[in-house]
Order: structure tokens, then C-alpha cells, then sequence
């Protein structure tokens, strides 16, 4: 009785061909949805790379050294102001270095250019299709927003505004680098990079920006 409830089962599921019938899954708006969410953590997760943290952190730290905790003489200005700039082109150098590994597995770090990627050997070891890592025109907005984040916050610093003389409402230096950094934050996930920088053995199995 088992085995004919069984047999009349099985062939419910078959089509008059005679070859089983699939079921269809209707998962398309789920799928999209899910590769949404991936896209926005994805993106998140790399605002580490892309954000001038470490430039930040840096010019915490030293900043109330070279302005003498804003108590500045010429000296601590010139001094700053050089700090300033240093910062700045970091600020823009990190957002184009790139690496690859080569058929061997070997991990090479360097530098966009307009002709691929210039590595520190020489430029003796380039990867596979070299065009894909070439400088575009996002590398520079991307190097824009993150000056721009740095500049703020350094702009905000209450040691930097002492030491220049300039005077700034708390609220407007408390208010302004957290909105202005949540606002490119929002623009780096939206705009997102495959710049993988000099940190890329900690992103290998980032399937979403593996260049294809």
C-alpha cells in the first residue's frame, strides 16, 4: 500500500514527456534584495580604506604637539602648516595605490597611473590586464571627498583654530566634521571603489570588488 501511494507520488511530479518537473523558484526581488545588502556592507566594511582614518589619527596625535596646545609662535605655524600639507597629499596618495598577485600568487603593491599600475620593483611586474587598474576619473573624486574629510576635521581641531587665531562657535566644530564625514561616507557606498590600496590580503575573498 506504502509502495503504490509512493509511485503515485512520484509521478504527480512528471509531465507527459516522461522527464521530471522542476518547480520553479521564485526568489528574483529576494535575490536583488540580498545583493543590495551585500553591495551597502560591502561598501561599509571598506570605508576603512577609503576614509583618511589613519591620516586623522596621526594628526591627533601630533597636532597639540606642534601647536604647543594651540599656544603657537611662528615656528609651531610653520611647523603645523607643513604637518597640514604632508597630510593633505597623503590623504590623496592612499586613495591610489592599488595591488595584484600574479599567476603565482605573489602579492605586489603600487600606484595608479593613467598607462595601469606602477609598481615599486620598477614597474618590472605588471598584472594581467594592466588597463584595469589604470587611474579614472572616480579615483579623483574619491581622492576630493577624502581631502575634503580631512580638511574639515583638521580645520575643526580647536588646537589648529588657537594656534591661528581663528575663532569658531563649539557647535559649529563639534557639528560639522560629523555631518560632513556621514555625508561622504554615504557617497563612498554609493560610489564605491575597487581600489583595493595596500591592504589587500585582508580583502581576498571580497567576491563584490574582485576585478572580473
Amino acid at each position: 500500500m506504502d509502495n503504490s501511494l509512493q509511485q503515485d507520488l512520484i509521478e504527480s511530479y512528471l509531465p507527459d514527456n516522461g522527464s521530471y518537473y522542476c518547480l520553479g523558484d521564485d526568489g528574483t526581488d529576494e535575490s536583488h534584495f540580498i545583493y543590495i545588502l551585500n553591495a551597502i556592507l560591502s561598501g561599509t566594511a571598506r570605508l576603512n580604506v577609503l576614509l583618511p582614518t589613519a591620516t586623522i589619527l596621526a594628526f591627533t596625535i601630533f597636532a597639540p604637539l606642534l601647536t604647543n596646545d594651540g599656544k603657537c609662535h611662528m615656528l609651531n605655524r610653520w611647523l603645523m602648516g607643513f604637518f597640514l600639507a604632508i597630510s593633505a597629499a597623503s590623504c590623496i596618495f592612499f586613495l591610489f595605490t592599488d595591488s595584484f598577485r600574479t599567476a603565482r600568487g605573489r602579492l605586489y603593491y603600487g600606484v595608479a597611473t593613467r598607462n595601469g599600475i606602477w609598481t615599486f620593483n620598477g614597474g618590472r611586474r605588471k598584472p594581467c590586464v594592466p588597463s584595469e587598474y589604470r587611474l579614472r576619473w572616480i579615483d579623483l573624486f574619491h581622492a576630493l571627498l577624502s581631502l575634503i574629510a580631512f580638511l574639515t576635521f583638521a580645520g575643526s581641531h580647536n588646537d589648529v583654530l588657537e594656534c591661528y587665531h581663528l575663532e569658531m562657535s563649539r557647535k559649529v566644530t563639534n557639528s560639522v566634521p560629523l555631518v560632513v564625514g556621514f555625508v561622504i561616507s554615504v557617497l563612498f557606498v554609493v560610489f564605491p571603489s575597487k581600489r583595493r590600496g595596500w591592504v589587500s590580503f585582508l580583502l581576498q575573498k571580497d567576491a563584490l570588488y574582485t576585478r572580473n
